[in-house]
């Protein structure tokens, strides 16, 4: 069968899903094109601003897709073959992850575009809220911790091309700083010279394919510059990474943040219709068994880990944050929310699934899987692909890497971002010193995870990022059964409608039950052997326990507003800030 084959049915289908499904979620959800949204009522051109669809939802989609939606795929690919893995991108996100999404959205701009926070505390309780910033808090800590350690991964290793060709280590970390530098100067001229948008991204876009192509022939190889071991340097590269979030958290996002995501927004775009090229002209054949086992040499079972493992392009709780935090804020009309909301979750289900394709396309033999890295299958897919329409191999991997690694900084950038803001509403720190302390705590305590070494059996050292996927993916699943549970509050609350419960009560109970399922396999691994209990300095399955902890009292929570225990929190509206307040 053909990868063109397969991603045609799948794009077939979350099409029919987006016209079928979106027309009776709008229904449901009585989205009003003629009710002002809060974009509209409270703009103040600064952070309301309500933006037409066609701009927004460029924004709001490379804010969502990150790294996850190819990293998820390729991973459970791997583990469980491809059918699964593609029966839960499709079906998830038009089911489960389209719904949170819109869901989010619709829930924060009812309530004057406040976070999902907010929703929870003024529907159940202010102990829920407590309850939901501390797992968001945490949840950010393994995302930052995650693709910190694997963007280094990139910076250190070799990519060996078929054709015996290799891109040389330090190359990507070449093209990333170069990268990064020409954001800070395009906002800079932005800022200051009055440079408008359009010329700065014809000058800037093909300097970053400049940036691309140098790489290879100036690589940055930290490991011989400091005379150290690929371990040491990938260690260097974790602590560089985790001080560029600290600073991006602090310094005024035009200078960094807006400048380096408009460009990042092109890189996903190209590979989009890179991959898309690729598989329309390239004839390539699915290679890789569609099924190869319920549980894999290490244990791990179908069910629940590949619902874990894929997270991003099935549904992925992170994307309630993004919707809730910015997005609603520009909203123009309800309607908009559909396409925003529902059409931006279906576009990455279709990401993940061309990331899948570069399993797909490999024998199951293959050398790129005997020690899989998702980062370079990805690289070498989209390297493949573009190959088809005469671009140099070696090239098309740098550009599927930097692709990668820009995806990365996005989520690296937000998470920190939001990671400090949370810390500052928690605890009311609202000065400078405040910002630098919350900063400083989200991202000290990933660097206290990324410079731990852990063995395999065989004494070989295991990425971080190998380590702490799993709870990541377990982690932002049950960010996303959460978020499903205080919108399904809401919505039982406001709507008293029966389809309240199928549309998004389902979807809570499937997302709380493999979530804290795979968290439960994790703490049963760490303390329970065939010895009996086993007390472990393992940071993992103890985080997994608090996670487990926080979940179930959020659950408590909503059982005593649904049964009528606890009456919901009155809160007075808060007092809408006009230009001239």
């Amino acid at each position: 069968m053909g990868l063109l084959t397969i991603v045609v049915l799948s794009g077939l289908f979350i099409g029919a899903a987006y016209c079928l499904y979106g027309n009776v979620l709008a229904r449901l959800f009585q989205l009003d094109p003629h009710k002002p949204t809060p974009a509209v009522e409270m703009r103040d051109d600064v952070d309301y601003v309500p933006i037409e669809p066609k701009f927004l939802l460029g924004q709001h989609f490379s804010a969502i897709a990150a790294a996850g939606p190819i990293v998820g795929p390729i991973l459970a690919g791997v583990m469980f073959g491809w059918l699964p893995a593609l029966l839960w991108i499709v079906l998830g996100c038009v089911l489960i992850g389209g719904v949170h999404d819109l869901a989010a959205l619709i829930a924060s701009v009812r309530h004057k575009a406040r976070s999902i926070a907010e929703v929870v505390r003024e529907h159940m309780s202010r102990r829920s809220y407590v309850l939901f910033l501390s797992f968001v808090w945490i949840a950010l800590i393994y995302i930052i911790v995650a693709f910190t350690d694997i963007t280094a991964s990139s910076f250190v290793e070799v990519v060996k091309l078929e054709s015996g060709q290799e891109v040389p280590r330090g190359a990507i970390a070449t093209s990333s700083l170069l990268y990064l530098a020409l954001p800070i100067l395009m906002g800079l001229l932005l800022r200051y010279t009055g440079l408008p948008l359009g010329w700065a991204t014809v000058i800037f876009l093909p300097l970053v394919g400049f940036a691309i192509w140098v790489g290879p022939y100036i690589p940055f190889d930290l490991a011989s510059l400091l005379g150290v071991e690929k371990t040491v340097a990938h260690k260097i590269w974790d602590v560089l990474l985790l001080a560029y979030c600290f600073v991006a958290s602090v310094v005024p996002m035009w200078i960094l943040l807006q400048p380096r995501g408009h460009l990042g927004g092109y890189f996903l775009f190209f590979a989009l219709a890179g991959g898309a090229l690729g598989l329309i002209f390239g004839g390539k054949t699915v290679q890789y068994p569609a099924f190869t086992h319920w549980t894999t040499a290490k244990g791990d079972t179908l069910f629940p880990m590949l619902f874990i493992t894929v997270a991003c392009g099935a549904c992925s709780g992170f994307h309630a944050i993004i919707a809730s935090g910015t997005t609603s804020k520009q909203l123009k009309r309800e309607t908009d929310a559909r396409v925003i909301g529902y059409g931006a979750m279906l576009l990455e289900g279709m990401v993940a699934v061309v990331s899948l394709c570069c399993v797909m396309m490999l024998a199951q033999n293959a050398p790129l899987l005997k020690n899989p890295q998702p980062n370079f299958i990805y690289a070498q897919g989209i390297g493949s692909f573009l190959e088809v329409i005469g671009i140099p191999a070696a090239f098309g991997i740098s550009f599927g890497l930097m692709a990668f690694t820009t995806f990365v900084y996005d989520t690296l950038d937000v998470c920190t971002r939001l990671g400090r803001y949370i810390l500052q509403e928690l605890f009311g720190w609202r000065d400078v010193k405040g910002r630098w302390l919350a900063t400083a705590i989200t991202a000290g305590v990933p660097l206290l995870f990324v410079m731990r070494t852990t063995l395999d059996p065989t004494g070989k050292v295991i990425p971080a990022w190998k380590i702490f996927w799993s709870l990541f993916g377990a982690s932002n699943q049950l960010l996303a059964a959460l978020t499903l549970l205080g919108v399904t509050v809401w919505l039982v609350r406001t709507r008293k409608a029966p389809w309240v419960w199928l549309v998004t009560g389902v979807p809570t109970v499937w997302m709380y039950v493999m979530s804290t399922w795979a968290l439960i396999v994790t703490i049963k691994k760490a303390f329970v052997t065939g010895e009996g209990f086993h007390f472990t300095t393992d940071p993992v399955p103890w985080v997994a326990l608090v996670l487990v902890g926080l979940a179930l009292l959020m659950l408590v929570e909503a059982f005593k507003v649904f049964f009528g225990a606890t009456p919901p929190e009155s809160r007075k509206p808060e007092p809408v800030l006009t230009p001239a307040g």
